[in-house]
Formats: structure tokens, sequence, C-alpha cells
């Protein structure tokens, strides 16, 4: 099956690659640059960037599971368990039972958790905004949305198997 029978927009040559147009150069840049300035917002919170984005995670919706909630922000279960016990510890985060099965246990936000977060993600704000800061408003808007389609579909991608042509 061809690109254009496919659906997808064709692949780019070679020869029109440059190292300002390479993805993994310009991702391991803004990753990068990200990291440096936002680890110093996030700091102080239990699990550091993980904690923020459990947070994060638990703050729509109906309260997850321990399982559901590792999944969805990739992180291994045993990891996840060390890390809701540290949440947990600083009144961050509660478990209880999950009414319709038993065994397995909800994650909800406490009250603390969400004032803590409120306070992360606006020194956060100031971080992205030191990124975003050749983007203006509307083009920083348009950036998040397609970033986190390109996310979703990594993580989609991480977990289903790769389908080969042979």
């Amino acid at each position: 099956m061809s690109a254009s029978t496919s659906g997808r927009k064709p692949r780019r040559e070679v020869g029109d690659l440059t190292l300002e147009t390479d993805l993994g150069w310009a991702i391991r840049l803004v990753s990068t640059a990200f990291s440096r300035v936002a680890t110093e917002s996030v700091a102080n919170l239990p699990g550091g960037p993980r904690g923020y984005l459990v947070l994060v995670a638990l703050t729509g919706g109906e309260p997850p599971s321990q399982l559901a909630l590792a999944k969805e922000v990739s992180l291994d279960r045993t990891v996840m368990t060390y890390l809701l016990d540290d949440l947990e510890a600083h009144n961050f985060v509660t478990r209880r039972p999950d009414p319709r099965d038993r065994r397995a246990r909800q994650v909800l936000i406490t009250d603390t958790g969400r004032t803590r977060l409120e306070q992360v993600r606006g020194s956060l704000a100031a971080a992205e905004a030191r990124i975003l800061a050749d983007l203006d408003e509307r083009e920083a808007e348009q950036f998040r949305a397609l970033l986190s389609k390109v996310a979703q579909t990594a993580q989609r991608e991480s977990i289903a198997p790769v389908e080969t042509d042979c």
C-alpha cells in the first residue's frame, strides 16, 4: 500500500532533510530545555515530574484504579505504587477500594493535592512561557494541541504491536 492510498502523508526525501527539519533533533532540544526549566518547578513535589503527571491525571473524570493510572501516565505499576505511597504520605492523594471491584484501588486527589498542583502549575506556566517565547498565543495553543496528538499516537504505538509488511 502506498503512502497516498494509506491516507498517510508521503515521507520526506533524505535530500530534503536538514538539522532544523529533523524531528528527533527538535524533540530532543525542546525536551532537554523544558526539563531544565521545569525541574525546579516540581522539585519539591514527591516524585518530581512523575508526581506532577499523576496529580494532573487525577484532576478530571472518575477516579482511576492504580493500574489504569499507571497506564495513563506510562509508568510501571511497581513504580506507581511507590510514587502513590509518597504522594499519600504528603496528603496529596488518597486511595480507596473501587466500589465496582473491591480488589482494585481507586486513586483520588485531595484538596491539599489540588492546592499544591495549582502552585506547581503556576510555576510551570512560567517555565513553559520561556520555551514558547517565540510563538504568539495562537501558535502556542496550536503547538500544544498538535504535540498532544503526537504524544497520544506515541503512547498508543508504545503499547500496540508493530505491524510489518513482511
